[in-house]
C-alpha cells in the first residue's frame, strides 16, 4: 500500500492517513497498541504525544484510520477511468477483490482488528465504518441511486464484504483461490438480487392504477 507523505506542518487527519498503513503493519505483531503506533512513529519520524492526539490510546480508531487508507488506496489501484472499461459487475468484483489484495500483507492485523469490532461497544462504530466503505465502492462503481435501492445496495455489499473478509483471513489456498470464488458465488447472488429487485420494480410500473380504473368507470373517456 502506498504511503501517503507527511508535510513539513501536517494536521492530525494528515498524520492518522500517513501512520495507519504503518500501524497496521505493526499491529500483526503487537496488536492495534500503543507499542503499534509508537513503532510507526519512530518509522515516520512524528513525536510519540502527536500521535496519542491522532488516535486517543483507542484501538477502533486506529483501526478505522486504517480501513479509511484502504478506501482511499482502492481509488489510486482502480481510477474512474478502468473502472468505466468494465460492465457493473466486474466493477464490484475488481473493487472487492482489490481491497483483498491491498490487505493481504496484513493478514493477522486484519483478523485481530475483525475480533476487536466484533466487541459489543464497538458494533456501532464498526457498522458505520462497513457502510462508509460500501458507498464509497459504490459510487466508484457509478451508482448514482438516492432512493430505497441507495440503502440496498450498500446494505447487500456490506454483507458480502463481511463474509468475504471470514474466509479470507482462514484462506491457506495459493493467492487466495478459496476466498476469491467464495466472493464470486457472493457477487452472483448481488446480481441475482439486483436484477429481481429491476423485475419487480418493472412490474410494479404496469400495475394498474385501482384509483385510476375506478375513475374512468365514473367518467369514461369519450
Amino acid at each position: 500500500m502506498s504511503i501517503s507523505p507527511l508535510p513539513a506542518d501536517p494536521t492530525l487527519d494528515e498524520i492518522r492517513a500517513a501512520l495507519a498503513p504503518i500501524i497496521a503493519r505493526n499491529a500483526g505483531f503487537d496488536g492495534w497498541s500503543d507499542a503499534a503506533v509508537h513503532a510507526a512513529a519512530d518509522e515516520a519520524g512524528v513525536d510519540h504525544d502527536v500521535t496519542k492526539l491522532a488516535f486517543k490510546d483507542n484501538a477502533i480508531d486506529m483501526i478505522d484510520a486504517w480501513i479509511d487508507s484502504i478506501d482511499l488506496e482502492l481509488v489510486h489501484r482502480l481510477p474512474a477511468e478502468k473502472l468505466a472499461a468494465m460492465k457493473i459487475r466486474d466493477r464490484i468484483t475488481a473493487l472487492l477483490a482489490t481491497r483483498l489484495e491491498i490487505m493481504a500483507p496484513d493478514r493477522e492485523s486484519l483478523r485481530r482488528a475483525m475480533a476487536i469490532m466484533a466487541m459489543p461497544q464497538n458494533l456501532v462504530r464498526s457498522a458505520k465504518i462497513g457502510w462508509r466503505s460500501a458507498d464509497r465502492m459504490w459510487r466508484l462503481a457509478g451508482d448514482t441511486a438516492s432512493d430505497f435501492n441507495h440503502y440496498t445496495k450498500r446494505m447487500t455489499l456490506s454483507a458480502v464484504y463481511a463474509s468475504t473478509l471470514s474466509v479470507f483471513v482462514n484462506d491457506d489456498s495459493d493467492n487466495f483461490a478459496d476466498a476469491r470464488a467464495f466472493l464470486d458465488r457472493r457477487i452472483d447472488n448481488v446480481m441475482q438480487f439486483e436484477k429481481v429487485k429491476f423485475q419487480a420494480k418493472q412490474r410494479q410500473e404496469y400495475v394498474p392504477s385501482l384509483s385510476r380504473f375506478i375513475g374512468r368507470l365514473r367518467y369514461p373517456a369519450r
